[in-house]
């Protein structure tokens, strides 16, 4: 049997994958800390459903709890994050040079203007403009059944 252990990138993709996760670190990221009960605020699900949200952040290292007393403080950590953009980039790049490629082929070799039976293809005929379709008539209702 095969065990798979997600390393830290998939855990942050992970965590980003949702969209609840996603607004809470939006939130995160406009103050330094806040706590849990202000953070569920203007979400409409119960405070057990945004722990569990915040769990998945804080095991994906992109969230830091601290409590004081009775009340638990979150703080945005935003490496997780770097690392997520940093291999998204070298995809960006990829896709950028193979897009630069196709655009440096297709100014060598323009394309041909469409043949006239190509055109015809394209438009419509002019028969079909002045038919209308006939109006579909519906079928008498069934028997309704006895209860």
């Amino acid at each position: 049997m095969v065990y798979y252990q997600p390393n830290a990138l998939d855990r942050t993709f992970a965590a980003l994958a949702d969209p609840t996760r996603r607004a809470l670190l939006a939130r995160l990221s406009e103050t330094e800390a806040i706590s849990v009960s202000e953070l569920a605020k203007p979400f409409a699900m119960s405070l057990p459903a945004v722990m569990k949200h915040l769990d998945v952040l804080t095991e994906a290292g992109l969230v830091t709890r601290t409590k004081s007393g009775r009340t638990v403080a979150c703080r945005l950590r935003a490496a997780p994050m770097q690392e997520a953009n940093d291999w998204l980039n070298r995809y960006q790049r990829f896709w950028n040079d193979r897009l630069d490629q196709l655009a440096a082929l297709l100014e060598e070799n323009p394309c041909p203007p469409p043949s006239p039976s190509q055109q015809a293809l394209h438009q419509a005929s002019p028969s079909s403009d002045a038919s209308t379709p006939a109006p579909q008539e519906s079928s008498p209702p069934g028997p309704i059944p006895k209860k």
